[in-house]
């Protein structure tokens, strides 16, 4: 996977083809308007199933993250706006780090692990660190593309997707008004 110094992954005409196939595939959350009256949208999603190797003990995984409202960021290691979010992050952590689960994930290829683990200790990182595997990184895993970092996402405590910012930098606030009511 190329990302430019943007964040975005660099793409040919067939990687935009493939991009759009799966937009249209339907992959987006339902809108509040087509759930039946009375059921939350997050519930009509299923939810998602993942596992990344951690760069410690420490699982980042759907059943480590269940049972707490859980926010994942994905990153690389030379993104600005992703050292941004990471840093929002860890400050947020700092105030409920018992009721939420934190972790990150970083979009590199396995060979590059000692320079994630040197990212998390530069960055101070207190919550789990964890790369990312090859489907994640081929678009095809659980949270489908990750062409633009960061991408934030929330998880409620069944581990289905509350919310999610792509290639942006999301707002403390944004993310704990995500975070209400789960």
């Amino acid at each position: 996977m190329k990302i430019s110094s943007s964040g975005r992954r660099a793409t040919g005409s067939a990687g935009a083809l493939a991009l759009l196939l799966a937009a249209c595939a339907g992959s987006t959350p339902r809108a509040a308007s087509d759930a039946p009256p009375g059921v939350s949208t997050a519930a009509l999603r299923p939810a998602l199933d993942f596992a990344f190797d951690s760069l410690d003990d420490r699982p980042v995984s759907s059943g480590s993250t269940r049972g707490k409202v859980t926010v994942l960021v994905f990153v690389t290691t030379g993104s600005l706006p992703a050292q941004a979010q990471v840093d929002f992050l860890v400050a947020m952590a700092r105030n409920d780090a018992e009721k939420v689960n934190y972790a990150a994930v970083a979009l590199e290829a396995r060979e590059n692990r000692e320079l994630v683990e040197l990212y998390r200790k530069a960055l101070s990182i207190p919550f789990p660190v964890a790369m990312a595997d090859a489907g994640t990184l081929a678009g095809a895993g659980a949270f489908h593309d990750l062409s633009a970092v960061p991408v934030t996402v929330v998880l409620d405590r069944s581990g289905r997707v509350a919310w999610r910012a792509d290639g942006r930098v999301a707002r403390s606030d944004e993310i704990r008004a995500a975070m209400r009511g789960l």
